[in-house]
C-alpha cells in the first residue's frame, strides 16, 4: 500500500495498523479525498482529525448509506467478510467467493473481479487492514452478519461456537462422541474439535456418507437458507441423527439451525449461491436508423412544447384552485387531461414539468390558484429548441416525481399532483443513469426495460424487493423521456445524447429537426380550416379565438361556429378584419359559407346593447325588443320597457348577456359612455416565482476545491492531536486536554520559539469559548499578540496571548 507523508502516527510505516484511524493516517491525500468524495456525509462538518473521521465513518447512518451505494458484487464481498473469520485473509475471502478448487459451475470472472471489489470497500473505509488481516468495519459487520432476527443475504446461519454458547458441557460431549470425535476436557476444545470436523472436507464427507436419505434431504433444504427450522419434542429419527452429530444445533425451544461451517461444506465453500462479478450486459434487442430515431423524437419534442403551452393557456384565465394541503384536486386533474386529450398520469407529468421549469406556480391570493408565471411569457419568446432545452434540463434536475400522483402515502392520504410530497431525492440520479446507459448503446439501438432494470439493480441493489423505488423511478424515467422527445422507439436520440454532455448543444442538435412554423391554413367549404403543420404564434393565437380546435395530430383542424365568430367580434375584431385575416393566411379562397357566417353574425352582433342599470337593454329596432318581451324564455330576466328602444332588467349585465345568447341573439356589452366593451379573458400571472428547489438525496458531492481544503484541515488537525510533546515542570499534566502554563511561561516559550524558529503546541480558546489544540510556528510577539504560521489552519494567524491556555515544546524527533 502506498504510504502518506509522515504525520506523527503512532503506527510506524512497517507495522500493521491497529485501528481504522491508524490506517487512514497511512493513506495519501488523494485516497482521503476519494473517501470523502465517495461518502460526502463525512464532510458535514469537516472532521477535526483522522480519529474523528474514522469514528464518523463507523456510525450506523453513514455505513448504511455507504452500503446502499455499493454495486452487487462489492456488497456480496462485504457479506462474505461478515461470515468469514475476523480478521480474514485475502485467500480465505477468495475461497468464500469462488468455492473449493474444481467446484462445478465456478465462474472464473470472480477471481478477476475480487481485487476491484476489495479496493472499493477499502476506499470507502468499510474494510481496513492488510491482505492477511482484512477487517470489516464493526458497524457493517453488525448490519450484514447473520442473526435469527436479520438473516444474512448469504443464507448462512450461526457458527458452531455461537450456536453452542449456552449448551451444557455434557451435551457437547455427546455430540462430539456421536460425530466420531474423541472426548475433550472442556467445552472450548469440544467446540474447536467440532468446528474442525465441519471444516475438514474429507472427514465431513465421510460423516455425511452415513446419513439417512431423509437427513440429506433436510440439509438440502437448509443449505442455501434460511438455515433455521423447527422440530417437535420428539424429533423424527433422521432429524435426531442430525441433531446428535451437531449438524442441526438447538437455538431455542423447538428451534434448530444449520451451523455455518457445515453449510459451507455443503456449498463447496461458497458464501453465495450465485455471485455476480460483472454487471449484466446491455444487449440491444432492436436497432433502428439513427435518422429515424432523431426525427420521430424531434416530432415528440415539438408536441411536448405545444402541450405545455396549451396547458398553461388553459390555466392563464381561470386556473384551478390549490387544495388546502397543497396540490391539484382530482377533478381539476381530470379536466386538464380532457383539455389536453390525454390520460391523467400524463396530465400530471406536464403540470409537474411546467412547475419544475418555473413556468407554473400558485398565485398566493386569498382564493389561491395555479397560474402561469411571468417567466412563461419570456419562455414563449424563445426559439423552439431553447424552450425544449429548458424543459429537458428542468426534468433532469428536479426531484419532483409525477409518477407518484394518485398513490397513497404512509398515512393513507392520496398524493396530489403539484402537491408537497412528490419529491424523491434519487430521481435526478436515476434519470441521468438511465439516459447514460442508453447512450452506451450504438446509435438507434434499444434494450428492453427488464434488461435495463437488471443493470440498474446490479449497480445499486435494492434494500427490499417489495419497495424498489429506484426501479420504479427508472420505469417512469423511460416513459417521461419518450414524452419529452429524448428517446424514440426505446433508443436515445442525438439531442438526448447531447443533453447529457452539453445542454446548449442539445438545442443546436434539435433545431434542424423541428418543423418550420407555417404562415397559412387551408380553408374548406365545411366551415373548417386545416393547418398542415405547426403555425406561427400570431396566426395560431388569432385562429384559436376565431375558431374552435376540432382535432389535433400531424394536421390541426379548426371549426368555425357562430359562437367562435362572436368570440372574435367580442374581442374587438370587425367582420372586415376577419375576412382580411382569412384571405391573407389561406392558401385557398375564403369559402362562401364561411363568408356568409361571418357577415350574418356580424350583422346581428351589437344590435342589442347591454349596460348597467342594474342592467338595461337597448336596440334601435323596436320590433326586436317586442319579440324579446313576448318570448317566454325571457321571464327569468325580468325585463320591462322603459322606452321604445330600451328595456330594463333585474339581473346583472353578464347574466343578461348569457340569457340573450341562449335565446339565439347576439348582444354586445357597452360602457357607461355607450361604447361597445371589448371582452377578452383576463390573462392572469403569478408574482415572480422561482422554480422549486430539488430535495437532495443526502449531502451534495463535494468539488475538488472543497476536498483539497478538507483534507488539509483534517491533516493539520491530526498533526496537532497526535504530535508528541515534551513534558516540562511548568506544564500541568493533562490527559488529552489543553496544556496549562502560566502567562509568564507562555510568553517566554513563545519568544524563544520566535528566536529558534521551532514549532510549539498550544491550547487556544476563541471568542466563542470553543477550545482547540494547535501546532504553530511563532513569527513575532508584540502588543500582547503572537503572529504565527498555524499548521492546523495552514495559514498565518494572529492570536491574543491571553487566550492561549498553555504552551509546550514538541518532541525532538518530530519533523
Amino acid at each position: 500500500m502506498t504510504t502518506s507523508r509522515e504525520t506523527g502516527s503512532t503506527a510506524g510505516s512497517g507495522s500493521a495498523p491497529r485501528t481504522l484511524a491508524e490506517e487512514l493516517r497511512t493513506r495519501p491525500d488523494d485516497a482521503l479525498a476519494g473517501l470523502l468524495r465517495a461518502r460526502p456525509d463525512l464532510l458535514n462538518p469537516v472532521p477535526g482529525d483522522l480519529t474523528q473521521l474514522a469514528t464518523r465513518a463507523s456510525t450506523r447512518a453513514s455505513v448504511v448509506r455507504a452500503l446502499d451505494r455499493l454495486d452487487r458484487f462489492a456488497l456480496q464481498v462485504a457479506e462474505a467478510l461478515a461470515v468469514a473469520p475476523d480478521p480474514c485473509s485475502y485467500d480465505t475471502l477468495a475461497a468464500l467467493m469462488t468455492g473449493d478448487p474444481g467446484t462445478e459451475g465456478a465462474d472464473p470472472r470472480i477471481a478477476a473481479a475480487l481485487p476491484r471489489a476489495v479496493a472499493v470497500l477499502r476506499e470507502q473505509a468499510l474494510v481496513w487492514g492488510g491482505e492477511e488481516r482484512l477487517r470489516l468495519v464493526r458497524t457493517a459487520y453488525e448490519l450484514l452478519a447473520p442473526s435469527p432476527a436479520h438473516p444474512s443475504p448469504t443464507g448462512l446461519g450461526p457458527t458452531v461456537a455461537e450456536a453452542t454458547a449456552g449448551m451444557s458441557p455434557g451435551r457437547l460431549q455427546e455430540i462430539i462422541a456421536a460425530a466420531g470425535l474423541p472426548a475433550t476436557h472442556d467445552p472450548v476444545t469440544a467446540v474447536a474439535a467440532l468446528t474442525g470436523l465441519f471444516g475438514d472436507r474429507t472427514r465431513m464427507a465421510a460423516l455425511l456418507g452415513g446419513a439417512p436419505a431423509e437427513a440429506t434431504a433436510v440439509l438440502g433444504k437448509l443449505v442455501w437458507g434460511p438455515p433455521y427450522g423447527t422440530v417437535t419434542a420428539e424429533p423424527a429419527p433422521h432429524l435426531r441423527w442430525l441433531m446428535d452429530r451437531g449438524l442441526l444445533l438447538s437455538t431455542g425451544p423447538g428451534n434448530v439451525a444449520l451451523p455455518r461451517e457445515a453449510a459451507l461444506h455443503l456449498r463447496a465453500g461458497r458464501a453465495h449461491r450465485a455471485p455476480e462479478p460483472v454487471a449484466p450486459e446491455l444487449a440491444p434487442v432492436t436497432e433502428h436508423s439513427a435518422r429515424l430515431v432523431d426525427t420521430t423524437a424531434a416530432g415528440q419534442a415539438f408536441t411536448a412544447l405545444t402541450t405545455v403551452e396549451e396547458l398553461l393557456k388553459e390555466w392563464e384565465s381561470a386556473g384551478p384552485l390549490v387544495l388546502r394541503a397543497g396540490g391539484l384536486s382530482v377533478r381539476d386533474l381530470k379536466r386538464a387531461a380532457t383539455a389536453l386529450d390525454t390520460t391523467e398520469p400524463a396530465a400530471a407529468f406536464w403540470a409537474e414539468l411546467a412547475y419544475a421549469a418555473g413556468l407554473l406556480a400558485s398565485d398566493g391570493d386569498v382564493d389561491e390558484r395555479y397560474a402561469p408565471t411571468p417567466a412563461y411569457d419570456d419562455w414563449l419568446q424563445l426559439p423552439a429548441e431553447q424552450r425544449w432545452t429548458r424543459l429537458a434540463e428542468a426534468w433532469l434536475a428536479t426531484t419532483r416525481t409525477p409518477g407518484l400522483a394518485g398513490e397513497k402515502d404512509a398515512k393513507g392520504r392520496t398524493l396530489a399532483a403539484l402537491g408537497p410530497d412528490l419529491d424523491r431525492g434519487p430521481a435526478p440520479e436515476v434519470r441521468r443513469r438511465v439516459l447514460a446507459l442508453l447512450a452506451e448503446l450504438p446509435e438507434g439501438a434499444s434494450v428492453s426495460a427488464d434488461t435495463l432494470l437488471a443493470r440498474l439493480q446490479w449497480e445499486r441493489p435494492p434494500r427490499a424487493a417489495t419497495d424498489d423505488l429506484r426501479s420504479r423511478l427508472a420505469l417512469w424515467a423511460l416513459a417521461e423521456a419518450d414524452q419529452l422527445g429524448l428517446t424514440s422507439r426505446g433508443a436515445l436520440s442525438g439531442h438526448g445524447r447531447a443533453l447529457l454532455l452539453d445542454p446548449p448543444a442539445a438545442g443546436g442538435a434539435l433545431a434542424p429537426l423541428l418543423p418550420e412554423p407555417l404562415d397559412h391554413v387551408l380553408l374548406q367549404a365545411d366551415l373548417t380550416a386545416v393547418a398542415p403543420g405547426p403555425l406561427r404564434r400570431p396566426l395560431a393565437q388569432t385562429l384559436s379565438v376565431l375558431a374552435d380546435i376540432e382535432s389535433k395530430g400531424g394536421a390541426t383542424v379548426y371549426r368555425f361556429t357562430p359562437g367562435s365568430v362572436r368570440r372574435a367580434l367580442d374581442a374587438g375584431r370587425t367582420a372586415a378584419d376577419l375576412r382580411a385575416f382569412l384571405t391573407e393566411h389561406s392558401r385557398t379562397p375564403v369559402p362562401q359559407p364561411l363568408a356568409y357566417l361571418i357577415d350574418d353574425v356580424a350583422r346581428r352582433h351589437g344590435r342589442l346593447r347591454v349596460g348597467a342599470a342594474s342592467s338595461y337593454l337597448r336596440c334601435d329596432d323596436e320590433a326586436v325588443l317586442a319579440e324579446i318581451l313576448a318570448d317566454r324564455r325571457s321571464a327569468p330576466l325580468r325585463l320591462r320597457r322603459l322606452a321604445a328602444t330600451v328595456l330594463a332588467a333585474q339581473v346583472a349585465p353578464d347574466l343578461l348577456l348569457e340569457g340573450l345568447r341562449a335565446m339565439g341573439y347576439a348582444p354586445a356589452a357597452e360602457s357607461a359612455e355607450g361604447d361597445v366593451v371589448v371582452t377578452r379573458a383576463d390573462v392572469h400571472r403569478t408574482p415572480p416565482r422561482t422554480p422549486p428547489a430539488p430535495v437532495p438525496d443526502g449531502p451534495p458531492a463535494p468539488d475538488t476545491t472543497l476536498l483539497g481544503a478538507a483534507v488539509r484541515a483534517i491533516r493539520a488537525g491530526d498533526l496537532a492531536s497526535t504530535t508528541p510533546r515534551k513534558q516540562s515542570p511548568a506544564t500541568t499534566p493533562t490527559t488529552g486536554g489543553l496544556p496549562r502554563t502560566t502567562s509568564a511561561d507562555t510568553l517566554a516559550t513563545v519568544q524563544a520559539a520566535v528566536l529558534t524558529g521551532e514549532a510549539v503546541w498550544i491550547g487556544y480558546v476563541n471568542a466563542d469559548g470553543a477550545a482547540s489544540q494547535r501546532v504553530i510556528a511563532p513569527i513575532r510577539v508584540e502588543g500582547g499578540f503572537v503572529t504565527a504560521y498555524d499548521h492546523t489552519a495552514d495559514e498565518v494567524r494572529t492570536y491574543p496571548l491571553h487566550r492561549i491556555t498553555g504552551v509546550a515544546e514538541l518532541a525532538d524527533d518530530v519533523v
